[in-house]
């Protein structure tokens, strides 16, 4: 059996938060679905990975997801997020299982993790 994880976000706004990701990660637009010419839907590919955003008009924010990305550099990564419109919670540090991780939110209030491994 082969399983794979596509994680959606919903937001209540769709062009914010995927110009958010398309330009802290840059992250490309891979699948666009339109209701009456207006996006409610899209798929990124980020790295090797991918991330579906889905419009909801109504949706309450919370903690219930977080999101952990994999950087060459996490300090980078996290500047670039940073620039693009995200809030910190934790900069940059080495953790003691040898990654180098910071803690945002998006546009949206979602957790995101940034992370690198060390060097040895």
């Amino acid at each position: 059996m082969t399983i794979s994880l596509f994680p959606i976000l919903r937001t209540p706004d769709l062009a914010r938060l995927g110009g958010f990701y398309e330009h802290a990660f840059g992250a490309e637009v891979t699948y666009r679905f339109d209701h009456e010419g207006v996006d409610v839907y899209v798929a990124l590919a980020v790295g090797g990975g991918q991330l579906g955003i889905g419009y909801e008009a109504d949706i309450a924010r919370g903690d219930a997801i977080a999101l952990w990305l994999y950087a060459d550099d996490a300090d980078a990564a996290y500047a670039a997020a940073l620039a693009a419109g995200a809030a910190s919670v934790v900069p940059p540090e080495d953790m003691p299982w040898g990654e180098r991780v910071a803690q945002l939110r998006d546009p949206d209030g979602n957790l995101l993790y940034l992370a690198t491994p060390t060097p040895s």
